[in-house]
């Protein structure tokens, strides 16, 4: 791994603009920790100001109006986005690593995961050169023509559970759609982002079209309020989305984009195949360390097969803690740390209010080594009104409730703010359909979890945000509808 150690970094203390990696005006700097043990990876990291935001809107809306980028074709834009993504392939291994190192997401996970971002670039590029218009005839004396034009500066926030991830879904439809990109990656996370910029550099990108500014919250203020900026689109907290959406409003009314996580159920019927339920909900719960908006955290099974159920998912959890302590950046690993301190003692103080809301099946305990290692934690029969069973954890800690009938089980899960994903266990297919038509999710997985394909769209109902990503669904959120009439 000496190839790509952090101390080989051009990126350092840098932004990525105009298609080179400058200082930013800002002195402002913090810190990246590395979560196997908290070791800092850099100090140097840009906290970027007022005047650097203006910086890049300006370059980015120059490039949108006045560069070669509006010249291109669909076909030369499909050409820099699949270059990206055959870049991308070919250095796995680097991108996988600057992910890893800052959040501690296993590489055993990564590996499988670039390969996939690829694939959204790809499925992008190939939405360049078919971009259909509309015409309707003239029987009223006017000649109709629908045009779908960019609409302009766009800017996208990531979260640092996916922040390689996130970036494909907000910035490949953005560019393939003829916009100009302005990412902020994730403070505590932001390298593999960075790496990424090195290569959307090599793809062709006319400079300005694809910037990186670097910061904190309050960066990702100043994008969501600047009145140079025609779309935000946001990964994270219920509590921030919230507040980029006042800001958005509150500036010029740009279009916004929110994917506000979830606490998301999963129903274990009598019928389900139960070593398979068993395993894909073993990974739901642990996979990022729990750090998955679509985390199967609510667990409802039926009650003829709970004690099977719950001895199967016990005996697993308690085979990974058996792992604390592992190296992410090892292939053999497959569970890390949650991704900072400040994380580390949030989730630990879920889990102490768990202790008192709730029985505890296993784990729960601090880890006694170094780093934010937390064991996967099983909880069951929480109160209705538990802090553990309402509100999104982000760690690796599970709640698991009892149920009898199909009515109950899916009004539990619809008794929620977030609806985000949802997940089915049963072979029979009249269920399958009846309780997959009832559950108020975006998104509703059948003997399997967290699935993302880059044809069809991501995206929650209530709280769990507004829009959509992925598939054909995203475009539209990148482009205005345009009437041309002729007389």
């Amino acid at each position: 791994m000496d190839s790509v150690h952090p101390s080989h970094r051009v990126f350092d203390g840098k932004i990525f603009t105009q298609n080179k990696w400058l200082e930013p005006i800002s002195s402002k700097t913090i810190s990246v920790f590395n979560p196997k043990d908290g070791s800092v990876i850099t100090d140097q990291h840009p906290v970027c100001n007022q005047e650097d935001v203006d910086n890049v809107v300006k370059i980015a809306a120059e490039a949108f109006l006045k560069g070669p980028w509006p010249k291109f074709t669909g076909a030369q834009r499909g050409d820099c986005l699949t270059k990206f993504a055959d870049l991308l392939e070919e250095h796995a291994e680097e991108a996988a690593y600057y992910e890893s190192v800052c959040s501690g997401r296993v590489m055993s996970q990564l590996t499988h995961e670039i390969p996939w971002i690829a694939r959204v670039f790809r499925y992008y590029a190939g939405w360049c050169d078919k971009l259909e218009g509309e015409s309707f005839t003239d029987d009223d004396g006017f000649y109709k023509i629908v045009r779908h034009e960019p609409i302009g500066v766009c800017a996208g926030i990531t979260p640092w559970n996916g922040a390689l991830f996130v970036l494909a879904l907000k910035a490949a439809p953005a560019l393939a759609t003829g916009n100009t990109f302005i990412l902020k990656p994730p403070e505590k996370s932001p390298m593999s982002s960075l790496f990424a910029a090195t290569l959307f550099e090599k793809a062709g990108f006319p400079p300005g079209v694809f910037q990186i500014i670097t910061g904190d919250g309050a960066t990702g203020s100043l994008l969501s309020s600047h009145m140079g900026i025609q779309k935000v689109s946001f990964t994270g907290s219920i509590k921030i989305g919230k507040i980029i959406q006042e800001a958005a409003n509150s500036s010029n009314m740009k279009r916004v984009t929110l994917e506000l996580g979830g606490k998301s159920p999963a129903l274990v019927f009598e019928d389900a195949d139960m070593p398979k339920t068993v395993k894909w909900l073993t990974l739901g719960g642990t996979m990022n360390a729990g750090q998955n908006c679509t985390c199967p955290s609510r667990i409802y099974v039926h009650e003829a097969v709970a004690e099977k159920f719950i001895a199967g998912l016990k005996e697993n959890f308690e085979h990974i803690a058996s792992t604390l302590g592992s190296d992410p950046i090892d292939q053999g690993t497959s569970f890390g740390p949650v991704v900072d301190k400040a994380q580390y003692e949030n989730v630990h103080a879920f889990i102490a209010r768990g202790k008192e809301e709730a029985t505890l099946i296993t784990g729960g305990y601090r880890f006694n080594g170094k780093g934010f290692y937390i064991p996967p934690t099983i909880f069951i029969n929480p109160s209705s009104n538990a802090t553990i069973y309402k509100d999104e954890i982000f760690g690796p800690v599970v709640c698991v409730k009892i149920f009898k009938t199909e009515e109950e089980v899916v009004e539990w899960a619809n008794d929620s703010e977030y609806g985000l994903a949802a997940y089915i266990f049963s072979e029979s297919y009249q269920r399958i359909f009846r309780v997959s038509k009832a559950l108020r999710a975006g998104t509703v997985g059948v003997n399997a979890i967290s699935q993302l394909f880059p044809q069809t769209p991501f995206g929650g109902y209530k709280s769990s945000g507004q829009g959509r990503e992925l598939g054909k669904y995203a475009l539209t959120d990148f482009t205005e509808p345009k009437t041309i009439f002729l007389k």
